[in-house]
């Protein structure tokens, strides 16, 4: 999950409006916190506020104030008082389905790619980058077993971690106990499916009995929440098998977290990038079979491209959040990483659907598909992103890093360019061009720095944000203070804006299934978190320093089967995620 950009200007920042329509202050803020020194708020602090705030009120009308804003103080104490947990959801729900949509598909069993059974290795590491496909059939046959696997993937995890610093707890206890009982269950013909007796990694925000649930935080370190997320109960049910609780940005920001920066192992002197730090680069190092990442504005995204992995974000409202750590509560999002696009599926087909908790989740089938005809698809694609160069600014204008930039978005375009050639001529597709609606996206990000204020309203408010590894202008500690200057009025009315941008975004995909999309140089990242839509990003190259470049796919709302056909398509025509990091050293200029 992201770092809040969004720019607000005077006007994002209010300290006061009424509690009748006319005079509620957005407390606590300015006003609350002087009403808190001073016992009351007074003409002034609301001059002050109203300064802040670009809006003139009289003082006749500051007078006829007073007496409502001073009751709302009694109010906020009240809410305060109950201690709210980060896990109580707002009695608001976001839907992305606009009205008059039509979603219905049958529900039928998945249909799996035939994957021939590989031999039974020599060495149990030589697996430890197949697919979860492949060892879904190894552990099947019975040519390897879950226990082996377990115990070379954890032995993995434990020889890599000081270098890639991707592990926050190890559940070596669980995961032993699970691993025996699937072999058993395997030996007694109760076989579970795909994922049956596969180790894999959780992101360290979802909940597990009787270990911690650290949230990368500093102050939160020993946190332990008495419960399993909804996810982590599927998974457990599907057979796989919980090994580790990994590493992500403190409070689902960047790789930076209470322990250190958690790395890329194509490039050890890299972070990993974020927020699902620790599932991307545990994936890519061959550590687990497959991990859940989270994203509410690139935290799938963004560490697949910088790792390599193959990453699914599905659609808003599609995999409950339930036991997991809330930051936006009308943007998270729950999704697989993994080491290739049908691994994804089989997983988004254990996790998705209602729990009866989170109200947000529909009741809507995933059913993949693996012989679905891409070729009865509308492709679209991006073209003007495909081939835009970014404008170099005035002299005075420039810097190194916009001129770094263009560099790297230039050198990318090559990349991407290449994809589409394959998607045309290798798999003979007709791409359709499309175009990103007109609209001031950007501008609605306020709606996910003020939810994420409120869902962490407490630790600003106590000054436990101190806590908190990163200070900076654009870290959390300072976004949550400056998002408790958003009215109430502005992040409605920025919900209201989205409505006008999900419909936009819905006429597009009246002329199109899947479009093709560069995962940077193009606003698509933010437009599709705002919107729910769903996003498949997987490699398209490797520069010359090593590291890997991808490419993403957007679907419509709940039609990640189409998205991940497309998707799929591609992955085979090509070796990119075939490819895995030879040799994992820690950085010259880190090794002591």
């Amino acid at each position: 999950m992201p770092k809040s950009k969004s720019s607000l200007d005077r006007r994002n920042f209010l300290a006061v409006t009424t509690r009748m329509g006319l005079a509620t202050t957005l407390l606590p803020g300015v006003l609350w916190a002087m009403a808190e020194e001073h016992k009351k708020i007074t003409k002034e602090m609301i001059g002050q506020a109203a300064e802040i705030a670009d809006v003139d009120i009289p003082d006749a009308d500051k007078d006829m104030m007073l007496e409502a804003l001073n009751e709302a103080v009694k109010d906020y104490d009240a809410v305060h008082a109950l201690h709210l947990a980060n896990g109580v959801e707002p009695a608001i729900l976001f839907n992305p389905v606009l009205p008059g949509m039509k979603i219905d598909f049958p529900r039928r069993p998945p249909r799996l790619s035939r994957v021939a059974v590989p031999a039974a290795p020599k060495n149990i590491e030589d697996v430890a980058f197949y697919n979860v496909r492949q060892l879904g059939e190894l552990v099947r046959t019975k040519r390897v077993s879950s226990v082996a696997l377990t115990e070379m993937y954890l032995q993995r995890l434990k020889r890599y971690d000081p270098i890639l610093k991707f592990v926050i707890t190890l559940t070596e206890d669980r995961a032993m106990a699970q691993a025996k009982e699937a072999d058993r269950d395997i030996a007694a013909g109760k076989y579970r499916g795909a994922l049956h007796g596969l180790p894999w990694g959780a992101k360290d925000l979802l909940a597990v009995k009787g270990y911690p649930t650290t949230w990368g935080a500093g102050g939160f370190e020993h946190q332990v929440i008495d419960e399993d997320a909804t996810v982590v109960q599927r998974l457990d049910r599907a057979g796989a098998v919980l090994i580790a609780k990994l590493t992500m940005g403190a409070l689902a920001m960047g790789d930076v977290w209470f322990g250190g920066t958690t790395k890329n192992p194509w490039k050890t002197d890299q972070g990993s990038s974020g927020s699902s730090a620790g599932p991307a680069s545990a994936t890519a190092a061959g550590c687990v079979a497959f991990s859940i990442g989270t994203e509410t504005l690139g935290s799938i995204s963004s560490p697949s491209t910088r790792c390599g992995d193959t990453g699914l974000r599905p659609t808003f409202g599609r995999v409950p959040r339930t036991g997991a750590m809330a930051l936006s509560w009308s943007m998270d999002k729950i999704g697989p990483i993994c080491r290739a696009v049908e691994d994804c599926a089989v997983v988004l087909q254990v996790i998705h659907g209602p729990d009866g908790h989170d109200g947000t989740v529909h009741d809507i089938p995933f059913t993949w598909d693996a012989g679905l005809d891409i070729h009865s698809l509308r492709i679209g694609y991006l073209k003007d992103a495909f081939e835009e160069v970014p404008k170099a600014p005035s002299a005075a204008e420039d810097t190194p890093q916009r001129k770094q930039f263009r560099e790297m978005r230039v050198e990318q375009m090559k990349y991407d360019n290449a994809a589409l050639d394959v998607l045309r001529n290798k798999l003979g597709l007709k791409l359709i061009e499309v175009k990103l609606p007109e609209f001031p996206y950007q501008n609605l990000l306020p709606i996910l720095s003020a939810e994420a204020a409120a869902a962490f309203d407490e630790l600003t408010r106590s000054g436990r944000d101190k806590l908190l590894t990163a200070q900076g202008k654009n870290d959390w500690p300072n976004t949550f203070r400056a998002a408790r200057f958003i009215p109430a009025v502005e992040y409605i009315n920025a919900n209201r804006a989205r409505t006008l941008g999900m419909e936009k975004m819905a006429d597009i995909f009246k002329q199109v299934d899947v479009i093709v999309a560069p995962t940077n140089g193009s606003p698509q990242l933010i437009i599709t978190n705002l919107t729910g839509h769903p996003a498949v990003i997987l490699p398209d190259a490797f520069r010359p320093d090593g590291t890997p470049t991808s490419l993403t796919f957007l679907g419509n709302l709940f039609r990640e089967d189409q998205v991940a056909a497309v998707a799929k398509a591609y992955q085979d025509a090509t070796d990119w995620n075939l490819r895995h990091p030879e040799k994992i050293e820690a950085a010259p200029e880190v090794k002591k």
